[in-house]
């Protein structure tokens, strides 16, 4: 950010809004969650209006933080997002980098809105029309900046529980614990701030990982035991789970969350791929890491992108083809 300019110019713009609105991502995760939440609180603290609506729903682990249920979900209520994007006189942007993040609905919502906007995001090229961009890829998430804005417009005194609980969720989630590339000194310092307020981090640990049902320790335990691949030719892990698989453990959305990251825990493998299919086609997980980047790679062939070391993708093929073609792609990556 730079910082004395931004910081006045968003002051101004939340001083002067009655009714804010905070969108997010399709298919939500930690992170988009989190800063959501915790957004949402700290505006609350100072006595606006705040509606947060997302695209869909979170997947049961990360519902847990105050005001989760507070979201309105776009594929349950198109209505009130509807009313929410014209009543609003502020809106955040949070998490994404373009419209199209959003879905098709909620995605021209935003397009056709003439509401002022604020996009705070650690994505790579942002493409949103609006009035102020805090976009810093070196970032470890979007909850960092969100509480990085907190504590330099100097409302550090604000923090507690309902605002620090899902900020942190967020900062862990999407550093894998802290152990990912993005994660700075900074970073460290930012968690400092939110310890002083009173954060219990094992409460939050426990939350989101300690919740596991019977059928999704199941499911991982066929995907990493049955459906892992290692190519004979670069240090690539792949796992491929079929409609018909994951409906055999009863999959709910999140129940394979974090699999991928399994897969980068393996002795010698640089690139991970997890891929899980649903009616429409194929959804792509990719993580990787040292000097192995997959974002450009998600792009050029899978309709995707994201950061260097975390993307996503999608395949309209069948499992077996997209598998052929990933194979047959791969080496672009090494």
């Amino acid at each position: 950010m730079k910082m004395d300019l931004t910081l006045k110019k968003i002051k101004n713009l939340i001083d002067n809004a009655e009714s804010i609105l905070i969108t997010s991502h399709k298919s939500p995760d930690g992170d988009s969650v989190g800063c959501s939440l915790g957004l949402f609180h700290f505006l609350k603290k100072l006595n606006k209006s705040v509606n947060i609506c997302h695209p869909d729903k979170a997947p049961l682990f990360l519902n847990w933080a105050k005001g989760a249920n507070e979201i309105i979900c776009n594929d349950i209520n198109p209505d009130k997002v509807k009313q929410c994007f014209l009543n609003a006189d502020l809106i955040f942007c949070l998490d994404y980098n373009a419209p199209n993040r959003l879905g098709l609905e909620m995605g021209n919502l935003l397009l056709h809105s003439k509401t002022k906007k604020i996009l705070i995001d650690h994505h790579p090229d942002p493409c949103i029309d609006a009035e102020l961009l805090i976009s810093d890829v070196s970032r470890s998430s979007t909850s960092e900046l969100i509480c990085e804005l907190i504590v330099q417009l100097g409302y550090e005194n604000l923090l507690d529980s309902s605002i620090s609980e899902p900020i942190y969720m967020g900062m862990v989630t999407d550093t894998g614990s802290f152990r990912y590339p993005s994660v700075s000194k900074r970073t460290h310092e930012l968690v400092s701030c939110l310890l002083n307020s009173g954060l219990e981090h094992t409460k939050v640990y426990s939350q989101i990982f300690d919740n596991n049902s019977i059928e999704r320790l199941k499911l991982r335990s066929f995907a990493i035991c049955n459906k892992l691949e290692i190519l004979s030719d670069y240090p690539c892990g792949i796992i491929s789970l079929t409609k018909q698989e994951l409906d055999r453990f009863n999959y709910k959305k999140g129940d394979t969350e974090g699999l991928v990251n399994v897969i980068l825990s393996l002795e010698g493998i640089k690139v991970g791929v997890i891929l899980l299919e649903n009616e429409e086609g194929i959804k792509m997980s990719f993580r990787s890491k040292e000097e192995f980047f997959v974002n450009e790679f998600a792009r050029n062939n899978f309709n995707g992108g994201g950061h260097k070391y975390a993307a996503g993708g999608f395949s309209s093929k069948k499992m077996e083809e997209t598998l052929h073609l990933l194979r047959s792609l791969i080496s672009q990556i090494f």
